[in-house]
């Protein structure tokens, strides 16, 4: 049985939060969402605006989806590069979309879209001063993570690679590390994610959600796709929770020599 995930409060059935973009139609956006069973969506202002036409039909599809999984709206500030950027477009959709949760990214470079981290902190602060529920997209880099934890973001969301490469878990360590560090903080493994077994791997390390887009939007069968990585996550975390045996550097009989069943000991 899988267990609820909290977000600043908020108790969803779903461990996967997805994107809205890429997808080759707006139906088949709708189609891989509700198939994801993801209660938490997320869409871009800055490339979603409600206020023009292609803008007004994503924002349509959107809140029939929401209203059909009760879930919930992810603003982020996809595309922004300072921290006043990221604080205006937040601010902005909290007027258009009524939610104080905001996906908070502020990239750094435009080749590996890597967030920046100085300005990264500086709008989380100012935001979280302001009565945002912050969820910070950045790198799996400890001190950051940390640094994010003690501002008050109660959610926190490192990468597993650089956004739509689809690598997957490039630096385990790096994950598992936060993972131990910061035994309290809501973790959710943000961008880079390739396939569901990516998923699970995350679910595995005791990772508390995964949010993707790429990997189902640009499937050959997003809706086939999304339902693959509902399965995964389902996978990992009971795998987590039930405790993944030790490794052991030699080789144990599984099928011990004394006390075997009667039929190996006459053959």
């Amino acid at each position: 049985m899988v267990m609820s995930l909290n977000i600043y409060g908020q108790n969803l059935d779903s461990r996967l939060l997805i994107g809205s973009a890429l997808y080759p139609s707006p139906q088949v956006m709708k189609q891989a969402i509700l198939a994801s069973g993801s209660q938490v969506v997320t869409l871009s202002l800055k490339r979603q605006n409600p206020a023009e036409q292609a803008g007004q039909k994503i924002w349509q599809y959107l809140q029939e989806i929401v209203a059909q999984t009760k879930g919930h709206l992810l603003p982020n500030t996809a595309g922004c590069k300072t921290a006043k950027e990221a604080v205006t477009l937040a601010k902005m959709s909290r007027e258009i979309f009524n939610t104080n949760w905001v996906k908070l990214e502020v990239i750094g470079d435009d080749y590996n879209l890597q967030p920046d981290p100085i300005e990264l902190l500086s709008a989380t602060e100012t935001l979280i001063k302001d009565g945002f529920k912050v969820l910070p997209y950045c790198t799996d880099d400890l001190v950051l993570c940390q640094r994010l934890y003690d501002l008050g973001c109660q959610v926190i969301m490192p990468w597993a690679s650089p956004i739509g490469t689809g690598k997957g878990l490039m630096n385990p360590y790096n994950l598992e590390t936060i993972r131990m560090r910061l035994p309290e903080a809501t973790l959710i493994l943000d961008a880079g994610i390739g396939k569901p077994s990516d998923a699970c791997l995350a679910m595995e390390m005791g990772y508390d959600g995964v949010l993707l887009n790429s990997a189902v939007a640009l499937a050959d069968n997003p809706v086939m796709m999304a339902k693959a990585f509902a399965l995964a996550l389902q996978a990992g975390e009971q795998g987590y929770v039930g405790g993944v045996m030790e490794q052991r550097q030699t080789a144990h009989p599984s099928t011990p020599t004394l006390d075997t069943p009667f039929w190996h000991q006459n053959s």
